[in-house]
């Protein structure tokens, strides 16, 4: 059918910006209600668009479809060229400032809830989720806080992986987001026990362990024992199939291993030794509810999401939300599923629709950086303070676990070189520590603390003493329990220059090395 009218319309929005219906009524002398009804045709036919595209916000407009989509193109291509990098160690700063790392903004029930939905889905070692992950950002951080939100089914927890010992991989969900961001389970050799354990708890409820030992006794396992059905519960945890209404008997199982290498992370009893603290728990009473480790409601974790395409969106918007500057780099080191490539597809969508930013954000981490608005302006904030901090000022020292989605080495930003000599290379491994200094790594601590890498390791430089003297303080408050450095750089810390710098910030000698007690 022709459209006398509709083509000399389309000619004109061809050949010029987003108009209004006024003005092109104007332009060919015609009613503008007429006029309007033409548009209304081409936009029903795909070949003109309308909303409001003028930055004054003057009204509905119209524009030719080709013409608004080079428009956009022009669009991001300057915003992008706007974006002036910055180098790396203002990326390792602004990371834990955009995590509240920290920060006091963080309290309560509420910040607490915020720190989980910035938190979600990222693995961390389970003993250091209540013992350097949450207190470092939600103020007055007590594990009751994090109870009362898993008990009214706010937040879920879900295992990802084991670690030797009593340890393993542990994940936050906000309730309603953890059916999008649930990875796929762990690869476990399912025993006819497990198969039990999942049969029991398939009715969608909690169950006591005293109620699912019960039911597993009566009807395929009739001689299994308590400590057999709570091995087997555990390992179903871990691999990401079961979760509980509590962490407290995570806390428990923590807890319940007190030799060398039992968790990643160590930190100094919250409660005092008793009178018959020394009896195992094998010597003690069995409870009617079962061992303290399997305390609580056991339940199987929700089901996944099963549209890949909404999973996959989630997960974007996490990524931003948690990075704040979203790094090939920085997805790899989360694991996610299909890799950078399967993100960089929602990301940019997103910057057509105005949700991120790409550009050549960082120094050194390629052109293909997403980032929020407000994480620019903070990561360039950030940059300017290092800049302009005065030299005689005391310089500012955090210690982190390796594995924290706060710490930006080892994941978007690459390790540094170790020094000559050390034998070993640092990684984010559950039980390592890394202490920043203005964003530059300058400790890095193995699990159990016996080894410490240095950058630099000139024994008199500030950075360093600070770096030491906040290692220092962590160990003072508990939160690492008693450290004893052995070896730093590769050589023995009694006789190495660096030896010096930790003494100076209160580490004693003995002839195991240097020690620190909580």
């Amino acid at each position: 059918m022709k459209d006398p009218l509709g083509d000399l319309l389309a000619r004109f929005a061809r050949t010029h910006g987003p108009f209004t219906a006024a003005r092109a009524a104007e332009r060919f002398g015609l009613g503008t209600a007429v006029t309007d009804g033409a548009l209304h045709r081409l936009a029903a036919a795909g070949r003109t668009v309308q909303g409001e595209f003028h930055p004054a916000g003057i009204g509905q407009e119209w524009c030719d479809a080709t013409v608004l989509r080079r428009l956009r193109r022009r669009s991001l291509a300057a915003l992008r060229q706007e974006l002036e990098p910055v180098e790396p160690a203002a990326l390792a700063s602004f990371l834990p400032q955009w995590q509240h790392f920290g920060s006091s903004s963080l309290r309560g029930i509420d910040g607490l809830a915020r720190a989980v939905e910035q938190l979600q889905g990222a693995p961390v070692p389970a003993s250091a989720l209540e013992k350097l992950i949450l207190p470092s950002r939600v103020r007055g951080y007590t594990p009751a806080m994090l109870d009362e939100l898993t008990t009214t089914g706010e937040v879920v927890w879900a295992g990802a992986g084991a670690l030797p010992g009593k340890d393993g991989w542990l994940s936050l969900y906000p309730a309603d987001s953890a059916p999008l961001l649930l990875p796929a389970p762990h690869p476990l050799e399912l025993s006819a026990l497990h198969e039990s354990l999942l049969t029991t708890l398939n009715g969608g409820y909690g169950l006591f362990f005293r109620q699912i030992a019960d039911q597993v006794r009566a009807t395929t396992h009739p001689d299994c024992s308590d400590q057999q059905l709570a091995d087997a519960l555990w390992e179903l945890a871990w691999s990401g199939r079961l979760t509980n209404d509590t962490l407290a008997p995570l806390r428990s199982l923590l807890g319940s291993g007190r030799t060398a290498g039992s968790t990643a992370h160590r930190a100094r009893r919250n409660v005092p030794r008793g009178r018959y603290g020394s009896l195992t728990a094998a010597a003690r009473p069995a409870s009617r509810t079962g061992p303290p480790t399997v305390s609580g409601r056991w339940s199987l974790l929700p089901p996944r999401e099963p549209e890949p395409t909404h999973r996959a969106h989630a997960l974007a918007r996490t990524l931003l939300d948690r990075h704040g500057v979203v790094t090939r780099g920085a997805v790899q080191a989360e694991g996610v599923e299909g890799g950078f490539s399967a993100t960089y597809r929602i990301l940019a969508a997103f910057e057509d629709s105005g949700q991120a930013r790409r550009g050549y954000v960082v120094e050194g981490l390629g052109a293909a950086q997403f980032a929020m608005d407000g994480a620019v302006d903070r990561l360039r904030a950030a940059a300017t303070a290092r800049d302009r901090r005065d030299p005689g000022t005391a310089p500012q020292a955090l210690v982190l676990a390796a594995a924290d989605p706060a710490n930006a080495y080892g994941a978007a930003l690459p390790w540094p070189e170790s020094p000559d000599g050390a034998g070993h290379k640092p990684g984010r491994k559950a039980g390592a520590l890394v202490v920043l200094v203005d964003g530059e790594l300058t400790l890095y601590m193995e699990r159990g603390g016996k080894s410490l890498l240095a950058w630099p390791s000139d024994p008199e430089s500030p950075a360093l003493l600070a770096a030491a003297e906040a290692l220092a303080a962590a160990a003072r408050a508990g939160t690492l329990g008693t450290v004893t450095v052995e070896r730093t750089n590769g050589v023995s810390a009694l006789t190495s220059p660096l030896g010096r710098t930790l003494e100076a910030a209160g580490f004693l000698a003995t002839p195991r090395g240097l020690r620190l007690r909580a």
